[in-house]
């Protein structure tokens, strides 16, 4: 397994510090693989085994561990008795109910440095945020960018070959394992999202219509990046003869979102600064899923291609939204440090009409901050102060927006 060099450098700084890491992301995309590197550099820097204590509550011999209670005594029984800092590395403490109690607990009966992690968005919107408010940090996990696919994949292959790949079967790290077969990825990537769905968002939020949810999660997949509400899907449903409340497709967006199956993107108007709460898009945290609604590899590519683009924006730290200006719409709107990066996305620019409506919407922003046209035509040029990089390079050049 790769180093995932891009975490453990954010992470670094914070270690041996009293603040809780807090690891979150979609079920499966290497959070625990990366809590055990956690591990191999507390090791290298000279930490006694002894000191570590590592609990993976999706392990069949924690199931019995239900409540903050138990949990609690879990730890207190691994937990060494040696003097100084102690170092717990907790993984999917979401398990647990109560788990916040637990956490905010240790900070007071060990001089203790704290790593979790959860497959839910919102970890951090309940108890523990005010038990240890300003004393914790979030980073969240993403399955293998383009750069690791590359990385884990048999050598051999052109970029745009490792690209073709990377665009179908998405980025899940166990699709290595596989040698990236397409038949057995698709089989490894049902079952993940069958987990995903019937753990983390059946189970969280107690759904009772499973064939509903399921139909909803088809349409944003098949939709994946076009402009729709709540409301405009529950209309869909309605001209297919099945009547949805607005309210129900909204609770189980959101359940999605928690579950990080998707990332919702809002709106911004450019000019007034204002999220715009309508027609928000989403995208999903890994676009091989994709291929379980059986939409051929070609259909929609611009669309797979902003996903691409807009979770490798996320990945590396930005804040994305799109953008809205004068009525002409900007793909990515990426903000880091107060700084926005302004983005189009297009699969290629055939022709001086197209090449208009992608140019048009940069050229209303007035401001001197970086410009780009992202697509898979072959030449990359510089004009109007816009550049345009093709979409591989850009995925690999990581250091560019640092």
């Amino acid at each position: 397994m790769i180093t995932r060099t891009l975490y453990l450098d954010r992470i670094r700084p914070f270690m041996y510090k009293p603040v809780i890491k807090v690891l979150t992301g979609l079920r499966r995309s290497g959070k625990s693989v990366l809590l055990t590197q956690i591990r191999d550099l507390l090791l290298a820097d000279g930490v006694p085994s002894k000191n570590i204590v590592s609990i993976n509550l999706e392990s069949a011999k924690y199931h019995a561990i239900l409540n903050s209670d138990q949990f609690t005594r879990l730890i207190h029984e691994q937990a060494p008795e040696a003097t100084g800092k102690v170092f717990f590395l907790l993984d999917e403490v979401q398990n647990v109910e109560g788990w916040e109690r637990t956490i905010a607990s240790l900070m007071v009966d060990f001089d203790s440095d704290i790593y979790i992690t959860g497959s839910n968005s919102k970890l951090l919107s309940g108890e523990l945020a005010t038990h240890i408010a300003g004393r914790y940090i979030e980073f969240q996990v993403f399955p293998f960018s383009f750069k690791e696919f590359i990385e884990v994949s048999p050598p051999g292959k052109t970029t745009d070959e490792y690209f073709d790949d990377y665009r179908q079967l998405g980025g899940m790290p166990f699709l290595h394992f596989l040698n990236f077969d397409p038949t057995t990825s698709r089989d490894y990537l049902q079952g993940v999202f069958d987990s995903v769905m019937i753990k983390d968002i059946v189970g969280r939020r107690e759904i009772r219509d499973v064939d509903l949810l399921r139909r909803v999660i088809w349409f944003v997949m098949a939709n994946i990046g076009n402009p729709y509400s709540a409301r405009s899907i529950a209309t869909y449903f309605k001209s297919e003869n099945r009547i949805v409340a607005t309210e129900t497709v909204l609770n189980y967006l959101d359940a999605c979102v928690e579950a990080c199956l998707f990332q919702r993107v809002a709106n911004q108007d450019l000019v007034g600064k204002r999220i715009l709460k309508v027609d928000e898009k989403y995208y999903l945290t890994d676009h091989g899923f994709r291929s379980l609604v059986s939409m051929p590899t070609n259909r929609d590519i611009g669309l797979i291609l902003e996903n691409l683009v807009c979770i490798e924006l996320l990945r590396r730290g930005f804040q994305v939204q799109i953008g809205r200006i004068e009525g002409n719409e900007i793909d990515f709107v990426a903000t880091k440090a107060g700084r926005p990066i302004y983005f189009q996305v297009a699969y290629l620019i055939p022709d001086s009409q197209t090449h208009d409506r992608e140019v048009r919407p940069l050229l209303k922003v007035v401001d001197n901050y970086p410009k780009y046209i992202l697509t898979m035509d072959p030449i990359t040029i510089q004009e109007q102060g816009i550049i345009h990089q093709r979409i591989p390079e850009f995925l690999l050049d990581t250091g560019q927006f640092e």
